[in-house]
């Protein structure tokens, strides 16, 4: 496969040297701006340099189309394909693609979802080779940053295995070899999600928390493994991970107060991504940028949330009350999670990519699926509560496990919508899309359920296969 970004004359060392450049945006750490003579070597000749090389990967994700939360990122795509997120403007019809889950192979956000996210993976790849070659670089910072990039590579190819299906593994920077490579198996792709989890989780357990919650530590890494599990219906898994998570009160906890929740450095937060970022000058989220409502010309707005999502949330819900804004000019809903739409000075919110509350709704999940229903209920009833909705325990105490389990996705749609494309992921592994989804799109086939491989990704790698109905 090849990967568009880069050339066949491209090496490792240049993409070192881009990663290097990308820290100049961030107070991360201050090191002298390379020249195009720079090689590996020098650029793991320190902690100073390694560090800034992987600072450089962070900056990235707010960059990459498919993590940025912008108009191509899995939070509006993937919100588009389900039924919780609708264009104002039909006449972007390769978004509108996604909202009719009739996805053309040639579809430019899909090609940029699909490439973006190969990127990321890319500069992975070179930085581990880049610490395993390095004698410079110390061995506690070798650790830190190899734990810190394999969750990257892992959160990335749990995006392109659950949107795509088989896709490419790539795990180094061979390019001849990654040019011709097969699609893996979901089974190997899992495995690789959980090896490279685990070893962060192993290299990160000592190492303290930053102050700063767009730094991965090992509960950063928990969070991801309780929900990679819950997908793969390792149900004690998912809630022994989770539970661990929960449990760190002193780091972790929910806000009363709904606005808190997606601020900097949140409570709540257990990864956030910084639009600092950017390097542009503006502090605001894309997430803020793409869901508000343009204040002046609301005719230039992107998205709104369906009404059917809209009155799911009773009028006491202070989800609807502060998570969701009605825009009068236009006559639509839109979500107001973020509430910043432009910001240059100190970014006031961060872009919230794992947060407590989802633990809650795992947990919740993987009891359910075991018959422990009243534990179920408990976590269940923490998220109603801090919503100012009525208690399962008190108006359904007996309910059976079937219902708490649709009780359960009920309150995750209205929880986590506008969320790195949540309903759509969770609606395709229940199997559940046709079923909720067929009345608002009578055409929607099973074979829908995956994006295609971009044509372009076919063209240059013969051994890759299309997704079956493309």
């Amino acid at each position: 496969m090849k990967i568009k970004f880069y050339t066949h004359r491209l090496s490792i060392i240049l993409i070192l040297v881009m990663l290097s450049f990308l820290t100049s945006c961030q107070d991360w750490i201050e090191v002298e701006e390379p020249d195009n003579k720079l090689v590996s070597s020098e650029v793991f000749s320190s902690d100073e340099t390694a560090q800034s090389a992987m600072q450089g990967i962070y900056n990235q994700l707010y960059r990459a189309s498919f993590s940025e939360g912008w108009l191509g990122s899995v939070t509006v795509l993937a919100g588009l394909s389900s039924d919780n997120v609708e264009l104002i403007n039909t006449n972007a019809l390769d978004l509108l693609q996604f909202e009719q889950n009739t996805i053309h192979p040639d579809n430019t956000y899909n090609r940029t979802l699909w490439s973006s996210a190969y990127n990321i993976i890319y500069m992975v790849n070179s930085l581990l080779e880049g610490l395993e070659k390095s004698t410079k670089v110390s061995p506690e910072v070798s650790q830190r940053l190899e734990g810190e990039a394999k969750f990257i590579r892992a959160f990335t190819y749990f995006y392109l295995r659950n949107l795509y299906g088989e896709v490419p593994l790539v795990v180094n920077t061979n390019y001849e070899a990654n040019a011709t490579i097969e699609a893996s198996s979901i089974l190997e792709i899992d495995e690789q999600i959980l090896t490279d989890l685990g070893v962060t989780l192993s290299l990160l357990a000592d190492v303290p928390n930053s102050a700063e919650r767009t730094q991965i530590n090992e509960f950063t890494a928990k969070a991801l493994l309780a929900r990679v599990h819950l997908y793969l219906e390792n149900w004690e898994l998912a809630e022994a991970y989770s539970s661990e998570v929960i449990a760190q009160s002193g780091n972790y906890s929910l806000p009363t107060d709904m606005n808190e929740v997606f601020l900097a450095n949140s409570q709540e937060a257990i990864w956030q991504i910084s639009p600092l970022g950017a390097g542009t000058g503006l502090t605001n989220t894309n997430e803020g940028s793409v869901f508000l409502i343009n204040a002046f010309l609301p005719s230039l707005s992107y998205l709104k949330i369906s009404e059917n999502l809209v009155s799911s949330l009773t009028s006491d819900d202070n989800r609807r009350i502060h998570w969701v804004g009605y825009n009068e000019d236009l006559a639509i809903y839109y979500a107001h999670k973020y509430k910043i739409q432009n910001s240059t000075g100190e970014p006031i919110e961060y872009s919230m990519v794992l947060r407590l509350a989802e633990q809650y709704l795992i947990r919740a999940e993987a009891r359910a699926n075991q018959n422990n229903l009243q534990g179920a209920i408990i976590d269940l009833d923490k998220i109603k509560a801090r919503a100012g909705i009525a208690l399962l325990s008190e108006t359904n105490p007996e309910i059976d496990q079937q219902a708490l389990l649709k009780e359960i996705l009920k309150e995750r749609r209205k929880e986590l919508f506008a969320e790195w494309g949540h309903r759509w992921l969770d609606l395709i592994r229940l199997g559940r899309a046709q079923e909720i989804l067929l009345p608002i799109n009578s055409d929607l086939e099973l074979t829908d359920l995956r994006y295609p491989i971009p044509s372009e990704e076919l063209l240059r790698n013969p051994f890759l296969n299309q997704n079956p109905g493309y």
